[in-house]
């Protein structure tokens, strides 16, 4: 790479879980604290949480139709129209578990190439969908991501070899309703996808282009700079051996 080329530089990641906004915001305040240890986090959240910083930025993802997902159509608190998966019924959620049947359905979508997603934005073959605004935070999960802080995950019910990824893009909004997003991911059974300002996209690839001011990606916790992405699911591409989660 030269300072003429025209060509831009290409890294690739494997990676189950991507974050821009609050999740890049974080990891970068969390390295100046490296001295406090796994408390940092918890610090550098609450400082970017009170910086309330959103990011301009559009995101184009495929949009699939499948007999498990209810595409609806809602508008947002800002009046915009948006196209937003919602599950049906909380309490019918299939927790991803060995020889899981969703897991192990056929998929019935067609595999876009990963270098060839941006060509493909304006093909007729395949059905793009584009959410462009400020956010907060843009996340996406191919697991449903549990831990300490969230016991059921970003996404509870996600898959390991579904064909799809979880996109969470997290628009704007008053600080008190981040807040409240924010405590429904540390409660078991809690609801944090279900705000007017949430979106939720169940997809197997999506890109992002970043406008303005910039944050970076956290990539499985690595930081990651970039203000152009292509993200796509590999489908049963690595084997795991465990029991499931102890549900």
């Amino acid at each position: 790479m030269t300072p003429s080329s025209e060509v831009e530089p290409n890294v690739r990641y494997a990676a189950s879980f991507s974050g821009y906004g609050f999740y890049g915001d974080v990891i970068t305040e969390s390295e100046k604290y490296r001295w406090m240890g796994p408390t940092r986090y918890d610090y550098a959240g609450t400082m970017v949480f009170l910086k309330h910083r959103s990011y301009e930025a559009e995101i184009a993802y495929l949009d699939v139709e499948s007999d498990e997902i209810n595409l609806t159509s809602k508008r947002d608190y800002q009046g915009n129209l948006i196209r937003a998966i919602r599950s049906s019924h909380i309490s019918e959620r299939r927790i991803c578990r060995t020889n899981c049947n969703v897991c192990n359905e056929k998929p019935n979508h067609a595999s876009v190439g990963v270098c060839s997603l941006t060509p493909h934005l304006n093909s007729e073959e395949t059905r793009w969908a584009r959410s462009k605004g400020h956010f907060l935070s843009v996340g996406a999960a191919v697991i449903s991501c549990r831990n300490e802080k969230a016991p059921d995950g970003l996404v509870a019910d996600a898959h390991l070899s579904d064909g799809f990824l979880h996109l969470i893009l997290i628009r704007d909004c008053p600080h008190a309703s981040y807040l409240w997003h924010l405590t429904q991911l540390t409660r078991r059974g809690g609801s944090p996808l279900n705000f007017k300002f949430v979106e939720h996209h169940k997809t197997p690839a999506f890109t992002f282009t970043s406008s303005g001011d910039e944050s970076v990606w956290n990539v499985d916790g690595e930081i990651f700079q970039a203000h152009q992405l292509s993200a796509q699911v590999f489908r049963g591409l690595v084997s795991m051996f465990a029991s499931g989660p102890e549900v």
